[in-house]
């Protein structure tokens, strides 16, 4: 597993294949490990998966954890990689991290996939099932704490929650490893905290309708979203957001990969690298340069 010295810390990233760029970036609490399964049915191309700083194998600087900490790392790695022409696909915070690059370097984007990510910012009713309660336990001070950094909620109890079909003791303990400690688990607490709700915090709902702007005045840009079945308790993107896709989003395909939590790379990694692999011959994306995507 390569490994890259970046600002005053190292990125952790699965690399496999050669070819065009293909970035795939993951949320909380996982890691690159997610897309094992995924990285390899997508087809011909460079597939490159980083650790998001403070989590997988990368370094754990005395950082805040803030989005922009997350973007600021990742801008670094992207650049010491002299990553171009590339295909971004994001699941989670990983989908967000996507849109705000791909905002800023459009010119370096030949399409973007998505799944399960966060599209705009948000109010307390869009959050599904009680979501309300858990977040505002979990960006509550001292309750946040508590629930994250003492009982570890995310790779304890979030992870068998959030996945279909469960996870093996081996890949349960790949996401657990990065977090030992209370002190390791501070990137898993500020995550929830810079969910973009009744419009705090402000630096992540500006970038957010940043992106959303970009989202919805980019159809040479071409875009996919995932969408998975189940229940408003278990999914991100459910029938409103999808419509909402739909209606804000350009240049935007829609595909339905079958029953799934939220983290659906785990429940349906074939039909995610099936569709991904289709909609990228689709749109001539193995071929680099903008000039291809932009005609497809």
């Amino acid at each position: 597993m390569p490994i890259i010295d970046i600002l005053t810390s190292f990125i952790s990233y699965e690399e496999l294949g050669e070819g065009d760029p293909i970035v795939f970036l993951h949320g909380n609490p996982t890691s690159s490990h997610l897309w094992r399964n995924i990285m390899s049915g997508i087809g011909p191309g460079r597939c490159l998966a980083p650790d998001l700083i403070g989590m997988g194998r990368s370094g754990k600087p005395d950082i805040g954890y803030r989005y922009g900490d997350h973007i600021a790392y990742l801008d670094a790695w992207f650049e010491a990689l002299d990553l171009d022409d590339v295909v971004l696909v994001g699941h989670d915070w990983g989908g967000a991290l996507a849109f705000d690059w791909a905002s800023r370097h459009a010119e370096r984007v030949r399409g973007i996939a998505f799944m399960e990510t966060i599209l705009r910012p948000m109010s307390w009713e869009d959050l599904p099932g009680g979501g309300k309660a858990r977040y505002e336990l979990l960006r509550g001070a001292g309750t946040g704490e508590a629930k994250v950094l003492d009982e570890n909620f995310f790779i304890e109890r979030a992870l068998r929650a959030t996945t279909l079909k469960g996870l093996s003791d081996v890949d349960w303990d790949v996401y657990r490893a990065p977090y030992p400690n209370r002190d390791s688990r501070r990137p898993l607490l500020e995550w929830p905290r810079a969910m973009p709700i009744n419009g705090e915090p402000t630096d992540v709902v500006a970038r957010i309708e940043a992106y959303d702007r970009w989202l919805s005045a980019s159809p040479q840009t071409p875009k996919l979203l995932l969408t998975f079945d189940g229940t408003a308790e278990t999914l991100l993107i459910g029938s409103e957001m999808i419509s909402w896709c739909r209606d804000n989003i350009a240049g935007l395909e829609i595909r339905g990969c079958g029953p799934a939590r939220h983290i659906a790379p785990e429940d349906q990694p074939e039909a995610i690298a099936a569709e991904i692999g289709s909609w990228i011959d689709r749109k001539g994306l193995r071929t680099a340069g903008r000039k291809v995507a932009s005609q497809a």
